[in-house]
């Protein structure tokens, strides 16, 4: 009972719009992550009180998560093709519901970190089979449309979570930053169980490469910390450059060891299907793009003189036009519209964007309109490519996609707020505005390799059936 997949109700299975009971099951963890991602910042402060902890301790309950999430998001996707999707989303909201409820109850930072770890996990399971349950669920002519909820959900998840952070840890403290997610995951299980569908194609699994999560998990770890040291970790110079080697190292003896597996961890030959780098290059700085000015606008304005209150409202600008152009593109462009059409159209729509914030001065007006419309270029790109992705990948190996696509997103995230820190940190003291200009140039190559991605997809892919039950 515990192992396997239960069907869902036969009057839930026969409704000809089941698929979207299963897009909206999955938009809670989408929501969720998110949520998570945007809202722990806003305890650093009352962490460092609560358990007279440095700035540098109290770091590391964001990056124990992100860099236990990079690792393991295309190891589970693995495991979820061969044992069941369903069955690995649904015990992930178990796990992150439990080591949430433990994040608040922690009595000491290490503790906390601990069971961010826990949580990290629960995260994996559940965002390497979002994406492929939702374009396994929906029939293959509104994948598209499915995806954009999807990232709207998402989009919507990190608009929230600043506000609900700040409210929640000026009321009732920073525990219930952790606490909210409890309800919300019990109801998610409840509604995942009677409303995704079975995995119906699976990929066996006969064995599992073992030594192929620890080089891809040094690969990562080793990538992420680097970076952080060369955007202002304390750490000596060759420190930073043993990690960017160690990084270099263990990707490489992770091609070789995929190459040699007999049952290799990611087949590398899904990664030669025609739109699958270019989309996962895409993938990768469409989330830098994204998450970039979350860190940027949020300092320049507070330095400029501006309330938290007037920042706050004018960074939600970006979600909220990117959640706008996920749900509405649908309506709005013509269907004849290609997913590489819109691919490249958000990408431009982008590149326009951040030469403006490159040259404007910074002002809270045109941050907020700059900010809602590089929000509605990322919301046509990200729901077009992760289709163009999705798409390319067998349906038995849907899971191991979606692991591919959430671990360059968590990259590209990583990568964001990396670079923007980097540009505040090279920047003299006291000047916003080129340091400002100097980020919106990084993002701007960024937006650049967007635009060569969708260049590159193909322009047709095919479309794969669905396989919901």
């Amino acid at each position: 009972m515990l192992v396997r997949e239960r069907p869902r109700p036969e009057a839930i299975r026969n409704r000809s719009n089941a698929w979207w009971f299963a897009v909206a099951t999955v938009c809670f963890g989408a929501f969720m992550g998110q949520l998570d991602a945007s809202i722990v910042t806003l305890t650093y402060h009352s962490l460092r009180v609560q358990f007279d902890a440095p700035l540098a301790g109290v770091e590391w309950v964001s990056l124990a998560y992100l860099l236990t999430l990079v690792a393991l998001l295309v190891p589970v996707g693995r495991l979820a093709d061969a044992r069941g999707r369903k069955l690995f989303y649904l015990y992930g909201f178990v796990a992150f519901t439990a080591a949430s409820a433990a994040c608040g109850l922690a009595p000491s930072l290490g503790a906390l970190i601990a069971f961010r770890v826990v949580q990290a996990v629960g995260a994996a399971m559940l965002q390497a089979n979002s994406v492929a349950l939702v374009a396994t669920s929906a029939p293959p002519e509104r994948m598209r449309t499915a995806l954009g909820v999807q990232a709207a959900a998402q989009a919507l998840g990190l608009a929230l979570g600043p506000t609900v952070g700040a409210a929640l840890v000026a009321t009732v403290g920073w525990r219930w930053v952790f606490g909210i997610n409890v309800p919300i995951g019990v109801v998610a299980l409840v509604a995942g169980h009677f409303l995704l569908p079975r995995t119906r194609s699976r990929n066996p699994v006969p064995t599992f490469d073992w030594w192929g999560l620890v080089w891809l998990a040094t690969a990562t770890t080793s990538l992420l910390l680097g970076v952080s040291a060369a955007s202002g970790l304390p750490l000596p110079p060759w420190a930073t450059v043993g990690l960017f080697a160690a990084a270099a190292t263990a990707g490489l003896a992770f091609v070789l060891r995929q190459r040699r597996a007999q049952v290799p961890l990611l087949d590398l030959a899904l990664l030669r299907l025609p739109a699958v780098s270019p989309g996962l290059v895409g993938s990768l700085c469409g989330y830098l793009v994204l998450f970039g000015p979350l860190v940027l606008v949020p300092i320049v304005l507070v330095r400029a003189g501006c309330s938290e209150v007037l920042t706050g409202v004018v960074v939600s600008a970006l979600p909220a036009g990117f959640a706008l152009a996920a749900t509405g593109a649908e309506r709005i462009l013509p269907r004849a519209v290609t997913d590489r059409g819109r691919c490249l159209l958000g990408a431009v729509i982008a590149i326009g964007v951040l030469l403006c914030m490159a040259v404007v001065p910074v002002a809270p007006g045109w941050t907020a309109l700059l900010l809602a419309l590089l929000g509605v270029g990322l919301g046509l790109f990200t729901p077009a490519n992760n289709t163009l992705i999705m798409r390319a990948f067998p349906v038995a190996a849907s899971g191991t996609g979606g692991g591919l696509v959430n671990m360059t997103r968590s990259l590209g995230t990583a990568l964001g707020v990396a670079l923007v820190t980097l540009a505040l940190h090279l920047a003299p003291a006291g000047s916003v505005a080129p340091a400002a200009h100097s980020a919106a140039r990084m993002l701007l190559v960024a937006a650049g390799v967007m635009v060569l991605a969708a260049w590159l997809s193909p322009r047709r892919t095919a479309s794969k059936g669905s396989v919901a039950e």
